[in-house]
């Protein structure tokens, strides 16, 4: 032991690790920072194991368009403990999404972001992008159908941004359309663009931690004057501080390893998202969904009215932005606590309940195809006719089933059709169908007359009541 003492002793020595950490580790924080802290450190957690997943997957993925998808089949099916690798970094990104967002929520409830500690909350904003980014940029480099036909859809988006529109969608894709350049593109911004961005973001955000100090827990007409808080807070450290280890960094670490343990049993339990099809961008039958903490942003642009959408897609995000950046400078002042600040919370359930509802929309894609609908069974269709089958047998082939619904069958895109037959008459039926509606293409250039005359049949003979 003495050896190792002295072996030790020459490395701290040299190498100053005891001068360097300890005052950061003894740095004082407020005695009465509790379990409601530890969100911050458990997003630290998260990235710490992103990053090792994240360096341990690049060892086997390969980031070309000819190999890409072929190496994350050997990896989810061939190598040692791949499949679970996947899913500890897919989980990973969930983790990290989820702890930065309920860190945002309660800083902004608490009103942490007062002064001085308005660049923390500025920097903890941009962080909270960025991760966001990581995700979406993520989902492309596993080069399915799913992933690829995502990016499509979050360039047409970028695309329709007044003025710089084009330029922001060529920038993403690394060209006018998409192909091998844009996975070269989205590894660059994965691998290293965007964690170099958080890296040097979060050294920041720590460093403000700790020239600043954590914020205390705010207390019923304690108020924040910028005048007097720095020597007020100074002198609270002082009379009621205690060092961060391990008096308060017990809790850090506990959570901090519970929530790891989660997202390593969740890898286990669930598994990495299953990869669709290789890519194929001449393959319209596709109905790419991005990965959950993205959907509610996907919901909202499939529900909003296509005459406002190009606005909302520009004048949305850049309000939102505006709004937390400038918040801190805006209110830097005056009560924290969220009995004060009955608005605070008010605004923050509602988003909470806002983003969820279109969370669980999205989860119904009620506005898409169902491209995987099953051809009707011989039991909805009702019938022994040979027209009315063979209608339904088009109906199925021609893409109908897709959007709408027979006995609960097919998308939800369209109206149920189980009774149309109750609604309309077949002459109806058949000007729908040559004509089209809103959000139903003509088929009058399409189909035989013969086919059309079975697909009415077959909708004619749909006279059950649901």
């Amino acid at each position: 032991m003495k050896t190792l003492k002295k072996i030790w002793n020459w490395i701290d020595d040299r190498s100053g690790f005891t001068e360097m950490f300890m005052p950061l580790m003894k740095h004082p924080v407020p005695a009465d920072s509790k379990w409601s802290y530890v969100f911050g450190s458990a997003t630290l957690f998260c990235l710490v194991l992103q990053v090792i997943t994240g360096i341990a997957l690049s060892l086997l993925y390969q980031p070309s368009s000819a190999e890409a998808y072929q190496s994350l089949e050997f990896i989810t099916n061939e190598a040692a403990f791949g499949n679970v690798l996947r899913g500890i970094h897919y989980f990973g990104a969930s983790g990290m999404i989820i702890m930065v967002s309920i860190h945002m929520i309660q800083v902004y409830i608490t009103a942490a972001y007062k002064f001085p500690r308005e660049m923390g909350w500025v920097s903890g904003v941009i962080l909270f992008f960025m991760t966001i980014a990581m995700g979406f940029t993520g989902q492309l480099l596993r080069w399915d159908s799913n992933g690829v036909w995502s990016a499509v859809v979050g360039a047409e988006q970028m695309g329709r941004i007044p003025f710089i529109g084009k330029w922001a969608a060529r920038l993403l894709l690394g060209g006018d359309t998409i192909g091998s350049h844009t996975l070269g593109r989205f590894y660059s911004y994965h691998v290293f663009i965007l964690p170099a961005i958080i890296f040097l973001l979060v050294a920041y955000h720590l460093t403000l931690l700790i020239i600043n100090g954590i914020s205390e827990p705010p207390k019923v007409g304690r108020l924040v004057d910028p005048k007097t808080y720095r020597q007020w807070y100074k002198e609270m450290l002082v009379e009621k501080g205690i060092p961060f280890w391990p008096y308060a960094a017990w809790r850090d670490i506990i959570f901090g390893a519970a929530t790891i343990i989660a997202i390593i049993i969740l890898a286990i339990w669930i598994g990495p998202p299953e990869l669709t099809t290789p890519p194929n961008v001449t393959y319209l039958n596709t109905n790419p969904s991005p990965d959950w903490y993205m959907l509610s942003i996907f919901s909202l642009f499939a529900l909003m009215p296509p005459q406002i959408e190009s606005y909302m897609i520009v004048i949305g995000p850049a309000l939102s932005i505006i709004f937390l950046l400038s918040l801190p400078f805006i209110s830097n002042k005056g009560e924290r606590h969220p009995i004060r600040r009955p608005w605070a919370v008010f605004g923050s359930i509602c988003v909470i309940i806002f983003v969820f509802s279109l969370f669980l929309l999205g989860e119904e894609s009620t506005w898409s195809p169902k491209f995987d609908a099953k051809p009707l069974t011989s039991v909805s269709i009702h019938s022994t006719d040979p027209l009315v089958i063979n209608g339904a047998t088009l109906f199925y082939k021609k893409g109908c089933l897709f959007c709408h619904q027979i006995d609960k069958q097919g998308g939800l895109k369209g109206p149920d059709l189980s009774d149309l037959a109750l609604r309309l008459t077949a002459e109806d039926i058949t000007i729908r169908i040559l004509n089209g509606g809103p959000d139903m293409p003509a088929y009058g250039g399409t189909l035989s007359k013969t086919e059309l005359t079975a697909i009415v049949a077959f909708l004619s003979s749909r006279k059950f009541k649901k």
